[in-house]
């Protein structure tokens, strides 16, 4: 019976996964891969012979046709003529030869032989290579090569001569003994080189390449490479090899000379098969056997040659009876070769040999079983890998066929020791090769092509079964290159079958059965090639065939069956609908040959079925579906159970129903399908040929089933199918690397799902071996190219790096190289590399890739052209990335013709057409895109549209409606915020609802389904401002988030999603949470991305918006600088020609001119314009952002221009608004943002120049903003405040009522429109509280300006109102809050207090929420200094006295009260119950983690950990917050931590009175406080401006010399005016009650914090002075003088620490303090000796050692230099020697029981200017941190001073024996006073010690 070819294959993944991937929109979807149908390679029938008719194949149950892929033939360099020279031509001197001669030497450093065993007859001991140059012979060792060595490798130097142009001859030898040679063996390869062209070549590492030899198919040594170096003539030679030497015998030379003779003869005998070569081998053996006598080393080899030869000739002559003479002589030579000696082995396996020749000859069992022994031995002493060992199992396997009545006698290993037998019969040699047909043993199948190939050599051309023979050996020659892939195979087939042919002319009866085998073998070729002339001649050979068939002929249907399969093909590459068609006709043909009952007609049912699947994928027509399902169905009852071919129907049928499903959506089709394989899998149990095939198809479709379902179970059961499939081909397996890539392309797509690298990581290495079996030059190269460089894309996309995405680009390169022009699947590798080219555009911005992108689809264009099958990929592609670049660079062309592209793939589709419904959605996107960048609401319409055809044509059921179903609701989406109609976001709603509903829990879409409906929905809460909406679009991505767990791909996409709604949310209302939330995710998404990865720069720029929002709204110039550092490091990666470059540099400008608001430095506004001005040249006229880069720069010029001036700004900025809004036409999205601009623009060059014009085209265009944005859009009431701006600007210029009035009623509306959580309700009655005021003063009211105080009270309750919108964000609620003071204070209003109240408590609230004790002072710079002081003051003029302490105790120190509220004792709270006892333990836990210092990073640097810390630490302030308002809650503690009420401050009294100072603008006053007495309030004779110039004399005056009678008058001025203006008049009223000696505190303000009140006098004779009344300390605070009179435990010793350092690091020699030491031990001999003393000085006062000093202590003394840091007094510190103690360092120590500290150093109590109510200075930070008694420094103090003073005042403090820190301020009076005598002392090193504390 005919048979047909069966062309199929066993996944689409086995070709090329996606190399036609579209590149695409939004709405494409990933295609399925095509399903697998029936696995066997394509079968040819084989010829028997002239008495068994024969006719060639075609038609078993053939399925889809696979493409292959195929490569080129390589290029070789001609290196041809066997054992010839090469021939060069003559070449002139090289200019560099003169460098070489005479200075190096060149020497053969390593040469490399590859494929020596290729082709060799006989088994070879080892291989040498001889070099002979200039009369000297250079042999290498002899290499052994097992089976699969490749390579053969020798590295022993040669020492040539250095002239180039100097001749070498290289040969290459197979040698046959291991023990003493004879001679050098077989010459594989010779030629002559010149050193020159060694030179070259190693420097190219250039090989040698070889041709076969004449008459050889293959011939070993394929090529040769040698590693040839110059060095230096003087190096040590002495490892290079030495000359081979001669024989030393005229014997000696005669045997190596007859040897080689002989070996020459006998491998060209092998080749010629001329008897004459083979007779004159055996007389050279013969003589060198004579040549050695039986003592003789080399007599083994000698007989092992001779009997080789002999026995090649018995078997050449057939003289089996002379089959003794050879057995004998390899008996001797193994008698001559003992167990050890290596060559023993071979000679037992050729005497083995011999003996079995004689067995099957004679029958002599003792051969047999004498030849099993020599055999076993053999392979018990090889190794498995030898030629030897092969050789041996090979000659067992033909023994045991042969006892089992086979003829067959197998070759050995690469060539048959003993080849040229009689070859075998015709007819046996055709059993043999059916048998190889039949079984995938490549052995078998090498032993039958050679034994065929004998067969030909013996049968000449007139020879009657030479045309059988020819045909059998194409067969065969085919099978093997199916098999294994080399062209070679294929071509010599062709070529065999071509010269049968020849063999059988028109009128033969077998020319129809070569014509059939010829069109199946060119056929294949051109699968493989591209070759469009093998396709057409197979069909020519085709038409031929069949019209050698007549209509009633039997063999008709095959021929029918072969003409359409090669006609199909030709329509798949060319498109020709006629030739699908046609091969359509000709299966219907013979179908109808096979009426019902015919035995074959279920395979034409098959066939038939198979072109009307294909037609219907090309045309779409739903009945040639419907038909092939019925076909498939058909066939399958004619395959009922037990049928040999069921499982092929089966697996027929439920590739058609999976194609149904995937085209209509119906899930019983895609069950049945499965089913369908499990049935098939069921009939192929374990062992079964087909179970892998079977295994591969379920598992395709379970993995198809786990894309639409996304149930993890399905992916999990064919990736455990697949393994099974790899596991059943093993390693060598024929389909191994088609399981591979199965297997890779299943482990993938579970990564996309699950996000677990190892399976993307295992299926790249899956590839990667795939790849390695298929080496240069095999057919299915080109395809394992692609299949790894989508791996490496994949993994490129998921994980950034970027060496996976050019290695990728390499790898499509490398495989469209393999495709050249005419190849069918070049337009394939075109696709591929653009599509690479584009993500590296993407993500690199060069823009020289997109353009090469562009070109490349351009090209897969031109190759599928109108009419082919597949034109529609590239045409979509290309419209893609036209479409992309017109994003980036503008040109409306691009976009135009990406547009007329979508157009024409959708006219490729008509109506019923299965992509259809694609393509629509292609062309709607575009559309989209065209109406976001024109504004034309036709594009939009037409959008829609499209894609509500779509819909039409995905119904209910169908498993990808949510494309169009997202598709519309995205159109509605835009829709929406173009027109505003609520009704478009509802349905978009519905529709993105729906969806979701379609995408269920586990299903593969579900995490984006619920992102698409998240953000809807947080789009819907920005306009109607329901908060359910954003709490639910919350809880969406939340859920999306964890579908995305720790390794999963999409993971940081969910995490900015959700970053991105709680920002919204954070916008909204404000919940500082949301924000820290949002940023936490942003941190999180980046680490997730490092270095390298392709979305870094997005999770950058995500931190970065965060974290620039954020000091928005708290201040934290450390968020800012941060910010400003990853916008830096996200410009990096975007480079110039980057897309994302113009929005890097405006994220970045925006910064730094946030930036510069803050800090004013000029450099970074200029940076700002320069970065935005770059900006907006990347994106020139048509560029479609060009409008938003021209905003951008317009805005940060005129914040130049408001900073500086300069008219040309403004004027340019109004130009640039001016361009911006032309680029935004009515119609536009955007264009009310461009309206509010220009005239916001206009406005102010209004205020500046005053011209009418400019106000008067303002307000028109906010109206016409307005006018774009009706009632329902979310930015109306924005719209309504920038126009009620404006009209009270100009009601401000022109005093129309009716301006006021309207702009009071739109802020009144925008009101109305904005929910109680909207932060805009806080700039809102901002400006409310603004108009008021202008009704207030312009007395509109009818009463008189100023005399209006209802419009007065109602601005300062919006005011008030303002500063209490929570999501406002607390920076602008205190901003709301001091307007609200300005402008009380201004109107002298009654909301003062409260304004000021207010301000305080959100200043503590906002510098609270900072971490780092440094960004809280920096955030204090930003507000007023004197707020404290100025409520106070205001308190004072109302005559509250006990109010303005309140105030003052409440704003001053903030810092320093935060801090110690975390070190609040809380004994009486531990007692009062359990409850209260549970709070207090998680109020200390949580103040303890608070009080922990936050970890330090470098300035300007990001860092992970450092925003997770600084999140945490927010988080345990709420935490912190909540248990205190819990312990408010418990009786008696209901101002736990509350700003102490003047009753209790009045405590701080109890030893004496306090004096506060209180120094403001409007006065300057004293408060005296006494214990239990009424305050006393004094106005003082002076004010602001005497108080700075008092400061600023004092500054100038210390340090000055003293004059010529030794006083410093500028000094006594500055203390007698300071004793005028503030201190008598204290002191006066301080004589009423308060005696002479008494003790008195000194608690300054302002700059009242700059002034030395102790040492206030007349400084005359007699003269009055506070020293002489009074002992004065001073205190920081109220609060703080009554911590440190607390009292606590005391230890019965007193441990006492002197801490000085002389030289500290970075001070030079002359800065070295000389009596350091010497105070120390002043110190020492003054001190009781009942203390425990402790000194550490220079080399030992380190940092650490100092703090370990002072956490051990309780009674302190430094001396040291001392530093006051002014820009960060917190880094003000005692310098040690290694680095300084700062006094950060020292308020992170807990030292609350420490009593005393003596800071002999300079500046340790000077604070800062910039923050003077802080008083942040070394001195109060000790006090602060719980120190009871500090003396500390004014100003610089010397050596003498100190001395003198301290030995003063420790004799004052403890010279009666007892320590106690109380006596520390009159030790200090009485030391001081002793000073005063001493006229050698200058006054201001008297003064500059003062007492702080108890």
């Amino acid at each position: 019976m005919a048979r047909r070819r069966r062309v199929t294959f066993e996944s689409s993944s086995s070709s090329e996964s996606d190399s036609d991937s579209d590149v695409s929109s939004a709405s494409s979807r990933r295609a399925s891969p095509i399903p697998p149908v029936e696995d066997s390679a394509p079968s040819i029938e084989l010829f028997k012979g002239a008495k068994r008719k024969r006719r060639l194949p075609s038609d078993n149950d053939s399925d889809q046709k696979m493409k292959g892929s195929e490569r080129p033939q390589s290029e070789k360099e001609d290196v041809n003529k066997d054992n010839e020279a090469l021939r060069y031509p003559e070449q002139p001197q090289d200019p560099r030869d003169t460098h070489i001669i005479g200075v190096r030497q060149v020497i053969i450093a390593a040469i490399r032989a590859t494929d020596l065993t290729l082709g060799l007859r006989r088994i070879p001991a080892g291989f040498h290579v001889v070099v002979k140059a200039d009369h000297a012979e250079f042999q290498t060792s002899n290499k052994f090569a097992h089976v699969d060595q490749a390579v053969v490798e020798w590295n022993e130097p040669i020492l040539l001569r250095c002239e180039p142009s100097f001749k070498v001859r290289i040969s290459v030898y197979a040698s046959f003994e291991s023990g003493p040679m004879i001679c050098h063996g077989e010459v594989l390869r010779t030629f002559e080189i010149s050193v020159r062209e060694l030179l070259d070549r190693s420097k190219n590492s250039r090989p040698i390449i070889f041709q076969p030899k004449q008459e050889e198919v293959v011939s070993a040594c394929t090529s040769l490479l040698m590693t040839v170096e110059q060095r230096l003539s003087d190096e040590n030679n002495a490892a290079t090899l030495c000359p081979l030497t001669t024989l030393t015998s005229p014997d000696m030379d005669a045997l190596a000379l007859k040897t080689d003779a002989g070996q020459r003869l006998l491998a060209r005998y092998r080749r010629t098969q001329d008897s004459s070569d083979l007779n004159q081998s055996i007389n050279h053996f013969e003589r060198a056997s004579d040549l050695c006598p039986l003592d003789n080393p080399y007599r083994p080899a000698a007989l092992f040659n001779l009997a080789n030869a002999k026995f090649v000739s018995c078997q050449a002559d057939g003289r089996y009876l002379d089959l003794d003479i050879p057995i004998s002589l390899f008996q001797d030579a193994l008698d001559l070769r003992p167990t050890s000696h290596p060559d023993r082995p071979v000679t037992q396996l050729y005497l083995a040999i011999s003996l079995l020749s004689r067995f099957t000859k004679r029958g002599f069992q003792t051969d047999a079983e004498a030849a099993g022994e020599l055999l076993s031995e053999v392979l018990d002493v090889c190794h498995p890998d030898s030629h030897i060992h092969r050789a041996a199992l090979i000659v067992i396997e033909t023994s045991t066929l042969h006892l089992a009545g086979s003829t067959v006698v197998n070759d050995l290993g690469q060539g048959r020791p003993a080849a040229s037998m009689l070859p075998l019969s015709p007819d046996q040699l055709a059993d043999l090769a059916k048998r190889c047909a039949h079984r995938d043993d490549p052995h078998a199948l090498d032993e039958a092509i050679s034994l065929h190939r004998d067969a030909l050599e013996y049968y000449n051309t007139m020879h009657a079964s030479r045309g059988q023979l020819l045909g059998n050996l194409g067969a065969l020659m085919y099978t093997r290159f199916q098999r294994r892939g080399n062209d070679e195979d294929l071509d010599q087939a062709i070529a065999v079958l071509t010269e049968g042919l020849a063999l059988h002319p028109v009128g033969h009866s077998y020319r129809s059965q070569f014509l059939n085998t010829l069109a199946v073998s060119l056929s294949t070729r051109f699968d493989h090639r591209g070759n469009v002339e093998d396709l057409d001649q197979s069909i020519a050979f085709g038409r031929e065939a069949l019209a050698l068939c007549p209509v009633n002929a039997t063999d008709r249907s095959g021929s029918l069956n072969n003409l359409a399969i090669g006609l199909s093909t030709r329509f798949n590459h060319q498109g020709n609908g006629e030739d699908l068609d046609q091969a359509i006709a000709l299966h219907t043909e013979a179908l109808t040959l096979r009426p019902i009952g015919h035995p074959d007609r279920s395979a034409s049912l098959n066939n038939l079925a198979v072109l009307l699947s294909i037609r219907f994928n090309h045309r779409g027509n739903a009945k040639d579906l419907d038909q092939t399902i019925a076909l498939h169905m058909e066939a399958l009852d004619l395959r009922p159970d037990g049928h040999i071919d069921r499982s092929g129907s089966l697996n027929n049928l439920a590739n058609e129903l999976f194609i149904r499903f995937r085209h209509r959506g119906n899930a019983e089709d895609l069950d049945q399908a499965i089913a369908l394989h499990s049935e098939a899998l069921a009939l192929h149990p374990a062992g079964h040929t087909g179970r892998s095939m079977s295994l591969n198809n379920l598992a395709n479709l379970l993995s198809s089933r786990f894309d639409h379902r996304g149930n993890g179970e399905d992916i999990d059961q064919a990736i455990t199918l697949l393994r099974e499939v790899l596991a059943l081909h093993p390693v060598g397996g024929t389909y191994r690397f088609k399981s591979l890539h199965n297997l890779a392309h299943a482990l993938s797509t579970r990564f996309d799902h699950r996000g677990n690298v190892e399976d993307l990581y295992q299926a790249i290495a899956l590839l990667r071996e795939a790849l390695a079996l298929c080496p240069v030059g095999h057919t299915d190269r080109s395809s394992s190219l692609t299949n790894l460089a989508n791996g490496l894309s994949t993994r490129f996309c998921r994980q950034g790096n970027a060496e996976d995405l050019d290695q990728a680009i390499a790898l499509h390169r490398e495989a469209l190289a393999l495709r050249p022009v005419g190849h069918a699947d070049r337009s394939s590798s075109y696709i591929s590399v653009a599509n690479c080219l584009s993500v590296r555009f993407n993500h690199q911005g060069n823009a020289k890739d997109l353009d090469q992108a562009i070109a490349l689809l351009m090209e897969a264009l031109v190759l599928r052209p109108v009419g082919h099958i597949d034109r529609p990929i590239p045409l979509n592609n290309l419209a893609v990335l036209l479409s992309i670049r017109f994003d980036h660079r503008g040109n409306v062309n691009d976009l135009d013709q990406a547009i007329a592209l979508h157009r024409e793939a959708l006219a490729l589709h008509p109506v019923s057409h299965t992509d259809r419904s694609t393509s629509l959605n292609n062309l709607a996107n575009q559309f989209s895109i065209r109406f976001h960048h024109r504004g034309n609401a036709e594009d939009l319409n037409q959008a829609l549209a499209l894609h509500k055809e779509a819909l039409t044509l995905r119904p209910v059921g169908h498993p990808d409606r949510p494309s169009p179903l997202n598709g519309i609701a995205s159109c509605l989406s835009t829709r929406f915020h173009h027109r505003g109609n609520i009704e478009d976001l509802d349905q978009a709603i519905a529709l993105s609802t729906e969806v979701l509903v379609l995408c269920p829990v586990g299903h593969i879409d579900r995490s984006k389904s619920l992102n698409n409906l998240a953000i809807l929905l947080s789009t819907r809460f920005d306009h109607q401002g329901n908060v359910e909406d954003l709490d639910v679009a919350i809880a969406l991505d939340r859920e999306a988030l964890t579908l995305c767990h720790v390794g999963h791909t999409g993971r940081p996409s969910s995490l900015c999603n959700l970053a991105s709604r709680l920002s919204t949310r954070f916008g909204r209302q404000g919940n500082a949470e949301d924000l820290d939330d949002a940023i936490a995710l942003h941190m999180e998404a980046l680490a997730l991305c490092p270095v390298g990865h392709t979305d870094r720069a997005k999770s950058l720029s995500g931190i970065a918006n965060g974290l620039s929002t954020r000091f928005d709204h708290r201040g934290n110039v450390e968020d800012l600088d941060q910010a400003i550092a990853l916008y830096r490091e996200v410009l990096a990666l975007c480079p110039v020609g980057h897309p994302d470059r113009p929005s890097s540099l405006s994220g970045l400008a925006n910064c730094l001119i946030t930036l510069f608001d803050h800090r004013g430095n000029a450099n970074h506004l200029d940076e700002a314009v320069a970065l935005s001005t770059e900006a907006l040249a990347l994106r020139p006229v048509g560029h479609t952002d060009r409008s938003s880069s021209l905003n951008n720069l317009a805005v940060l010029l005129s914040i130049r221009y408001d900073h500086r001036g300069n008219a040309e700004d403004l004027d340019q900025v109004i130009i640039l608004h001016r361009e911006a809004l032309t680029l935004r036409p009515v119609g536009h999205t955007d264009r009310h943002q461009s309206l509010g601009n220009l005239a916001n623009r206009l406005t102010t060059r209004f205020n500046h120049r005053g011209n009418a014009e400019d106000l008067d085209q303002a307000i028109p265009l906010l109206r016409e903003g307005l006018a774009l944005q009706p009632v329902g859009h979310p930015d109306r009431p924005s719209s309504l405040l920038s126009l009620a701006n404006g009209l009270s600007i100009r009601f401000d210029h022109r005093g129309n009522r009716e301006d006021l009035d309207e702009s009071r009623q739109n802020l009144r509306c925008a009101l109305t429109l904005l929910t109680q959580h909207d932060p805009r309700r806080l700039k809102v009655h901002t400006s409310l509280a603004t108009v008021y005021l202008s009704f207030h003063r312009s007395g509109l009211d009818g009463t008189g300006p100023g005399e209006d105080n209802d419009s007065l009270s109602a601005a300062m309750h919006h005011f008030k109102t303002a500063a209490n919108v929570v999501p406002g964000g607390l920076l602008f609620r205190l901003r709301a809050a001091l307007c609200w003071v300005h402008h009380a204070d201004e109107h002298q209003h009654g909301t003062q207090l409260d304004a000021y109240a207010t301000s305080m408590q959100l200043m503590d609230a906002y510098i609270s929420a900072t971490a780092s004790v440094s960004s809280r002072h920096s955030a204090m710079k930003a507000f007023p200094r004197e707020l404290a002081v100025d409520a106070a003051s205001c308190a004072l003029r109302r005559g509250d006295l006990r109010r303005a302490v309140e105030l003052l105790e409440q704003g001053r120190t903030i810092i320093w009260t935060q801090m110690t509220r975390l070190r609040t004792p809380l004994d009486r709270l531990q007692a009062h119950s359990d409850h209260a006892a549970a709070l207090m333990k998680r109020f200390r836990d949580l103040s303890s983690l608070l009080d922990r210092p936050p970890a330090s990073h470098a300035d300007g640097t990001h860092n992970v950990g450092a925003e997770a810390a600084a999140t945490r630490y927010r988080r345990l302030v709420k935490d912190w917050n909540g248990v205190v308002e819990e312990i408010r809650m418990i009786e008696g503690f209901s101002r736990f931590l509350l700003p102490p009420l003047f009753a209790d401050l009045q405590e701080a009294a109890r030893d004496g009175p306090i004096i506060v100072l209180v120094a403001s603008r409007s006065s300057c006053d004293a408060i005296i406080i006494q214990h239990q007495q009424p305050p006393t309030s004094i106005q003082l004779p002076t004010d602001f401006e005497k108080l700075v110039k008092l400061v600023l004399a004092l500054r100038e005056a210390t340090g000055k010399d003293a004059g010529p009678k030794g006083n410093q008058t500028a000094l006594i001025k500055v203390l007698r005016k300071l004793w005028d203006d503030v201190v008598r008049p204290v002191v006066e009223n301080l004589a009423g009650f308060a005696p002479r000696g008494f003790r008195i505190w000194w608690c300054p303000t302002s700059l009242f914090n700059f002034l030395p009140f102790h040492a206030a006098g007349e400084y005359r004779a007699n003269g009055e002075s506070v020293s002489q009344r009074y002992i004065s300390s001073y205190t920081p605070s109220l609060t703080a003088l009554m911590r440190a009179r607390r009292s606590h435990d005391k230890s019965p010793s007193v441990p006492f620490a002197a801490i000085g350092q002389n030289c500290p690091a970075g001070h030079s020699s002359e800065s070295t303090l000389e009596f350091v030491e010497p105070e120390l031990e002043l110190v020492r001999s003054l001190l009781p000796p009942t203390v425990s003393f402790t000194k550490i000085t220079s080399v030992d006062a380190t940092k650490s050692r100092a703090l370990c000093a002072l956490r051990d202590n309780t009674w302190l003394h430094f001396a040291c230099h001392g530093t006051q840091n002014y820009r960060d007094p917190f880094n003000s510190a005692f310098l040690m020697r290694d680095q300084p103690l700062s006094l950060l360092d020292i308020t992170q120590m807990d030292i609350s029981r420490h009593e005393f500290a003596f800071l002999s150093a300079c500046e340790t109590a000077v604070g800062d200017f910039a923050t003077p109510d802080e008083v942040i200075h070394l001195a109060a930070g000790l006090q602060f941190a719980g120190v009871k008694s500090v003396v500390g420094t004014l100003w610089k103090v010397t050596d003498a001073t100190v001395q003198r003073l301290v030995e003063a005042f420790y004799k004052n403090m403890c010279g009666d024996g007892k320590m106690n820190s109380k006596r520390a301020a009159r030790a200090l009076h009485q030391a001081v006073h002793s000073l005063a005598r001493d006229n050698d002392i200058p006054l201001d090193q008297r003064i500059l010690f003062i007492h702080i504390g108890v």
